[in-house]
């Protein structure tokens, strides 16, 4: 298994402590600047509606071709940062979720139900280990 949402952040430190990714809705306002959106001032790790993820090699080896696309808290884009801030405008999902639906890596099943969800918000960031 790949990805993991936890019911609280009990259940989460008891699995793995804090060596996750986590993908993360974006809770910040449309019409946000996108310094804002990528500042660290502004994240909020943590949370319990966010997807975790305790192998960076193997969701980088499968997954950098699909999340290759973020914005970098230096305001650059590229291949996701397992390192760092990485935001994913709403307009990049569904070629997100298309793309994950034709390549079916591990446990994109899972990954799609939850970029879904994903649309309710302000985009997504994958924050790094």
């Amino acid at each position: 298994m790949l990805f993991y949402t936890f019911n609280s952040q009990e259940e989460r430190r008891n699995h793995s402590g804090s060596a996750f990714i986590e993908m993360q809705f974006c809770k910040l306002p449309v019409g946000t600047a996108i310094e804002k959106l990528v500042s660290v001032e502004n994240i909020n790790y943590w949370q319990n509606d966010s997807l975790y993820i305790d192998n960076e090699s193997a969701f980088y080896l499968e997954y950098s071709t699909v999340f290759n696309c973020g914005t970098y808290n230096n305001l650059k884009c590229g291949t996701v940062d397992i390192y760092g801030i990485n935001y994913y405008a709403p307009f990049l999902t569904d070629s997100i979720i298309e793309k994950l639906r034709k390549d079916k890596l591990t446990d994109y099943e899972v990954l799609i139900k939850w970029l879904i969800k994903s649309k309710a918000y302000n985009g997504f960031y994958i924050l790094g280990m």
